[in-house]
């Protein structure tokens, strides 16, 4: 049984991670549809050992497609998604057009899987931003262990979660610094290169960034409306990986151990926790990998019921497009769709 899936935005570097994702998990396809802008047609993409042309988005027909993969940016998705769902093709969305939508799901399948029931009303489903992801996945089994009240967490993200552009930004002025060329910023709005950028997405009215307002409603829609979280989203010149160090207040007690044994039970999460040299995560380690990494376990000296952590992940895989084909094997697994094309 095998269903016909597109990915919209296929160029870019989250679409073909996706395509890779489908690929490596062994994903049931009948069919696989790379598209993007009409300034991409024609333009070649991987998927296993077959290429891909990709096809213009606009005007495509996607009557006779099972599940839409986006990764395409909020605007192309405000315009396209609706559409694309009311011929029957069911949206798994990457950008932040939908996640607010109180009638659109916004899911990590180890977090809250049943939320899912719900995408039929619209037929999107939303994937939540690369840093909260993370968040919520080693979040998910403490909360539930233990109730968090409040959470602070300052983040460390890399150029990858700007696009191409912003890696290739880091690696165009990394070297103007060794060639002594000028440095120019264009993507980010100062120096990345040997850096750290206090800055990402747009400024709102109370200071914080739409980054760090990200986090807050993001993790309220998914793990619960009540826990209390403030963010500092920082850029670093990193290609591919967040980390994240967080600290988190709980109602009930929980040890540093304690903790360590229920993430070490918990999906999608790999606990990497020695006090020793090396024995942590870093983002060069992550990339490439599934597992949303937790380290730096311990307890807060100056918090009743409190811990700190460091937690690391590939934002290019379950901060978006792993989570993605996760959302898809989820609708699968419930019987929630069924291929429009029976098998011959």
């Amino acid at each position: 049984m095998g269903f016909k899936v597109a990915v919209v935005g296929a160029t870019g570097n989250v679409g073909r991670e996706m395509l890779n994702i489908l690929e490596e998990r062994g994903f049931p396809v009948s069919e696989v549809v790379a598209l993007a802008s009409r300034r991409s047609q024609g333009t070649e993409v991987s998927f296993g050992d077959k290429t891909l042309k990709v096809k213009a988005l606009e005007g495509y027909d996607f009557s006779d497609t099972d599940i839409a993969v986006m990764s395409a940016g909020g605007n192309v998705s405000k315009e396209w998604s609706p559409k694309i769902g009311k011929q029957g093709c069911v949206v798994i969305d990457n950008s932040s057009a939908f996640r607010y939508d109180p009638e659109v799901p916004l899911i990590v399948p180890e977090v809250n899987p049943d939320a899912i029931e719900g995408f039929s009303k619209k037929n999107i489903i939303a994937n939540p931003n690369c840093s909260t992801a993370q968040l919520v996945v080693a979040l998910k089994p403490l909360h539930e262990a233990a109730t968090i009240k409040r959470i602070v967490v300052a983040t460390y993200q890399s150029v990858s979660g700007a696009g191409k552009e912003g890696m290739d930004e880091l690696f165009t002025q990394t070297r103007a610094v060794f060639v002594a060329d000028p440095v120019e910023a264009k993507k980010f709005t100062k120096r990345i290169a040997f850096n750290v950028i206090p800055h990402i997405d747009v400024f709102m009215e109370d200071g914080s960034t739409k980054e760090e307002w990200k986090m807050v409603a993001e993790t309220k829609k998914m793990l619960d409306p009540k826990i209390k979280l403030t963010a500092t989203c920082v850029r670093v010149p990193v290609f591919i990986g967040h980390s994240e160090a967080v600290n988190v207040e709980f109602e009930k007690p929980i040890t540093a151990d304690e903790a360590r044994d229920i993430l070490r039970e918990a999906p999608g999460c790999l606990v990497i926790d020695k006090r020793e040299d090396g024995g942590y995560i870093t983002p060069i380690e992550s990339a490439g990998e599934d597992a949303t990494y937790i380290s730096r376990i311990r307890e807060d000296s100056t918090l009743d019921n409190a811990l700190n952590m460091w937690i690391v992940s590939d934002n290019l895989r379950k901060g978006a497009a792993l989570n993605a084909v996760q959302i898809a094997e989820l609708l699968i697994e419930r019987g929630l769709i069924q291929p429009k094309k029976k098998a011959a």
